[in-house]
């Protein structure tokens, strides 16, 4: 099915409608809070899909040129956590989206706890469904609740180093979890170095790392955006020290760096 949907309708609203529909592969970015057009400038992903997958087009009005334009798969240029829209900022404003989902679709299970939480639910055959329901679960209880607590997802990307990098790091830490991505590459666990750190559920006044989860950055209530950055710099300098490894952020940060 081709499915062309609005940039302003909510993301996790169309994750469940395509599964009402019968179509598959959206299943594992369940429980994303966001708009549709937010999308393709982040290059969504979570539990190993990435949204760049099922997206064939972006439209969008594009400031330099004062024209409506549609973008393919490929002028998106997208990357991990990243796109053409994310590199130049200023110059689209995403008005739709297209994606392509197939009816029928192999469910991607081998993320870490998923297969356990489909155990748990009783779930011996998997459907998308299933694995949407299992996800959502798992997010529940590992992430905080943005309505909650203030936080943006995920503040860190998960590195990609070169194989020698990666040699390296299974020698002196052999628990950290890294995965190859083809190539020469491999990701490694940034929640798992910040952890190691003595990071998780740090705080600095009102701004720190979630207990929850060691990705995330959250506002206790009234912390401002120095506050969150003085955080994310201390947690980039800590893990730097430690490992070697430096890490990027996902959120755009506006007027400053790290």
């Amino acid at each position: 099915a081709l499915l062309r949907v609005a940039a302003g309708e909510n993301w996790d609203e169309l994750v469940h409608y395509t599964l009402a529909q019968g179509y598959a592969g959206m299943e594992n970015l369940v429980s994303i809070p966001g708009t549709v057009g937010a999308v393709p400038i982040q290059n969504i992903g979570a539990y190993g899909t990435e949204a760049e997958e099922f997206i064939t087009t972006v439209e969008a009005f594009d400031r330099t040129s004062h024209q409506r334009v549609r973008l393919d798969r490929t002028a998106c240029g997208f990357g991990y956590r990243d796109s053409v829209f994310k590199q130049q900022l200023d110059r689209y404003v995403i008005t739709a989206v297209e994606f392509r989902l197939p009816r029928e679709r192999p469910v991607q299970i081998d993320y870490s706890g998923v297969r356990e939480e489909l155990a748990g639910l009783g779930y011996n055959v998997p459907k998308p469904l299933h694995v949407a329901e299992a996800i959502a679960r798992i997010r529940a209880r590992k992430l905080p609740d943005p309505q909650q607590v203030g936080n943006a997802g995920s503040f860190f990307k998960n590195p990609m180093v070169d194989s020698e990098t990666a040699a390296r790091l299974r020698a002196s830490f052999q628990t950290l979890p890294q995965w190859p991505v083809g190539g020469d590459m491999h990701k490694v666990s940034a929640a798992a170095m910040i952890e190691a750190a003595g990071l998780k559920g740090y705080r600095d006044g009102a701004a720190g790392v979630s207990d929850q989860h060691a990705l995330v950055l959250v506002n206790h209530g009234g912390a401002s955006g120095g506050a969150l950055l003085t955080v994310a710099r201390h947690v980039v300098a800590s893990v730097e020290k430690r490992f070697g490894i430096a890490l990027d952020p996902e959120p755009r940060i506006i007027s400053a760096t790290l």
